[in-house]
């Protein structure tokens, strides 16, 4: 009988032990944001078209200080493609003019700002006919943390944006009262957390607008993602350990764990990156050109020809990575960046009228009455010309004429 009882006091011991481990590892491993409010919700998904093929919802936010919401800076649906051993990553222009429940139309990056990520993916689910239940965030304050952890990221800078992610790099240190170091010059360097955050942020000065933002937001990502994948499993797990608790996310460990071991299975995947609309299907629209206005419907044809039959937008076959070509390195489907979008304002004529100068600010901006100026979501002043177009001022001029 004490024989007995010694052996069950022994499993149950073990029992003990082994469900703390289990516990430690839990929280070790999976100790992220995890966001439970979507479940049951009316998230307007369609039927799920390949069980092999996981689409989820990216909103990269540029959250302020005293900022009560946030606009999604960044928005991309990210599927995840086992059978074809492919990450593919599709940026959605924020400035997208679309119908949101409850607000009618506005702006994409609106919906996460009036809704959270409930309101964003409904959209996003309304507009292009996707089947995303599922959301990760990242605020950009946190992105600089994750790319520090790494030991910065390589980026081949072009000439053409020193000078402006030089300014763009001094003004985040204006709003954080500190000092950051600046890049020094063009070419393939090593970015910190700070410099890269930066050159995410960069569209003025001649760089590309929005357009070419959304580009460097994939070429972060892409960094990203290069410099994890020749790690081995343990400096994975290592990583894992210390970055999930930077992001926030719908996705449950019971979800999150297959996901990342049915990516994994054959490899590391393949990245691509590419956004709608593509070149000559889109124009400025409104008052000031402040809305990007497309045929959502085509739209919605492209994101599924790309994540379900794997056709790379602007190809009529399968993308050339599926035939052991890396097409991750050719930039959005070869849209070439170095020249403006294909695509300009509309003239004045066609544009619609409104007596309220206010309503011309873009999503996260300000008007002022009082000097008749405006200020972006990042903070830079400028005016409207007689056709509507932004005209920035010298900024450190014009905060020190603020100022006085």
């Amino acid at each position: 009988m004490q024989r007995m009882l010694v052996r069950l006091l022994s499993v149950l011991v073990l029992v003990a032990i082994l469900f703390c481990l289990g516990l430690y590892a839990y929280r070790t491993f999976f100790g992220y944001n995890y966001d439970n409010t979507l479940s049951g919700k009316d998230l307007a998904a369609g039927v799920k078209a390949d069980e092999g093929i996981t689409n989820i919802a990216l909103f990269g936010l540029d959250t302020r200080e005293g900022d009560t919401s946030s606009h999604s800076d960044c928005m991309m649906i990210v599927s995840v493609d086992n059978t074809r051993g492919k990450i593919k990553l599709i940026s959605l222009m924020r400035d997208s003019l679309v119908s949101i429940d409850g607000y009618g139309e506005a702006k994409l990056n609106a919906a996460y700002f009036n809704g959270g990520p409930e309101l964003a993916i409904k959209t996003i689910n309304q507009t292009f006919d996707t089947d995303i239940t599922e959301y990760v965030t990242v605020d950009f304050e946190q992105l600089v943390d994750i790319i520090n952890q790494l030991g910065g990221i390589e980026i081949d800078v072009q000439t053409a944006e020193v000078a402006e992610l030089n300014r763009v790099i001094r003004d985040y240190g204006i709003e954080q009262n500190k000092t950051f170091a600046s890049v020094e010059g063009a070419g393939k360097q090593k970015l910190d957390g700070v410099q890269a955050l930066c050159y995410g942020r960069i569209r003025k000065g001649g760089t590309g607008d929005d357009w070419s933002r959304v580009e460097r937001q994939g070429i972060v990502i892409s960094a990203l993602f290069s410099s994890v994948q020749n790690r081995s499993a343990a400096e994975l797990l290592g990583l894992m350990q210390t970055l999930l608790p930077y992001v926030t996310t719908s996705l449950s460990p019971t979800e999150l764990a297959p996901l990342v071991v049915g990516a994994l299975k054959n490899g590391v995947p393949t990245l691509e990156h590419t956004r709608v609309p593509l070149d000559g299907q889109w124009n400025y629209y409104g008052s000031s050109s402040e809305y990007i206005l497309y045929d959502t419907d085509a739209a919605a044809e492209t994101i599924h020809a790309y994540v379900y039959d794997d056709v790379f937008p602007g190809a009529s076959k399968p993308s050339a990575t599926s035939e052991g070509t890396d097409g991750a390195s050719e930039p959005l489907g070869g849209v070439d960046f170095t020249e403006e979008p294909t695509d300009g304002p509309p003239s004045s004529t066609s544009q619609e009228q409104t007596a309220d100068p206010a309503s011309l600010a873009e999503s996260g901006g300000s008007y002022d009455p009082a000097t008749g100026d405006y200020q972006d979501s990042d903070g830079d002043y400028y005016r409207l010309d007689g056709s509507g177009n932004k005209v920035y001022y010298d900024q450190d001029a014009y905060r020190a004429k603020l100022n006085q």
